[in-house]
């Protein structure tokens, strides 16, 4: 005969398993039991398809994270970038700026070329601070690049549905289908897509997706001398990218535009934001 006291401890069991199933990490506090996941968007819970050898496997939704702090504005990303997907002059899949922050609250943001070159000492002159002599107290770079977004409104405003979202959540322009007509750039509110003057197709960072559906990195992430920036599959708790989503306190650019950006940052300030 099953007491209740058997039947609390199999509740409690069962409910340890499911915590443990879906990544989580649960402990007790008191006589609550208190359960943290870790960082994952709404749809990067775990998801399961059959694998190789008949048994279940999690299906692959990727991430991307920005450390600030590693930056070093070097540029080595924005050159790698271009080179491997061939990326014409004066455009950037991606791109670094430079924050300036001065004592009378002036902020400057720098991007020569997008960054590709890195960062010369001297600011440009026309946004130098009035008062002589005054030295900058602190700056930081921010890598920047398509977010992915979850609501993506270039995807929504394409009248032919040539931007597309794949099974691991990473957006993507057919270029067989795209016309051109610049709806995409316009609806971007991170300025991530241009209108490639070689296809006149609207272009954008892809996180290599030619790369990484072989295993590979993308090659900003494989350039990066300072490991700014990581890549990986969020729905695997053991992956790189899911142990700093869940030790590091992260944020998305926009926040408040609700797109839900894969693409998250470590050290932001309340000025990038």
């Amino acid at each position: 005969m099953t007491s209740p006291a058997d039947h609390e401890e199999l509740t409690r069991r069962a409910f340890l398993e499911k915590c443990a199933e879906a990544g989580a990490h649960t402990f007790l506090f008191g006589s609550l039991f208190v359960t943290t996941a870790m960082m994952r968007l709404p749809q990067e819970a775990t998801s399961r398809t059959v694998g190789p050898r008949g048994g279940t496997a999690k299906e692959v939704i990727y991430g991307f994270v920005v450390d600030t702090t590693k930056c070093i504005g070097c540029g080595s990303c924005v050159r790698a970038c271009k080179a491997e997907n061939n990326v014409p002059d004066g455009y950037n899949r991606t791109w670094v700026e430079q924050y300036t922050f001065f004592p009378n609250g002036e902020v400057i943001v720098n991007s020569p070329n997008g960054g590709e070159n890195g960062f010369e000492d001297d600011l440009p002159e026309r946004n130098m601070p009035e008062e002589i002599g005054q030295l900058p107290v602190r700056g930081f770079f921010v890598p920047k690049l398509c977010n992915h977004c979850i609501d993506t409104p270039c995807i929504q405003v394409c009248p032919v549905g040539a931007s597309y979202k794949t099974a691991e959540g990473v957006v993507l322009v057919d270029p067989q289908r795209c016309v051109g007509c610049g709806y995409c750039v316009q609806a971007c509110p991170f300025g991530s897509r241009f209108l490639n003057p070689e296809t006149n197709t609207a272009d954008k960072c892809t996180w290599c997706y030619h790369r990484i559906t072989k295993g590979l990195k993308p090659a900003c992430v494989e350039y990066c001398p300072a490991k700014a920036r990581i890549f990986g599959n969020v729905n695997d708790p053991y992956s790189e990218i899911s142990q700093i989503l869940a030790t590091n306190r992260v944020q998305v650019l926009k926040s408040y535009l609700g797109t839900r950006p894969r693409t998250r940052y470590i050290g932001l300030d309340s000025e990038v934001i």
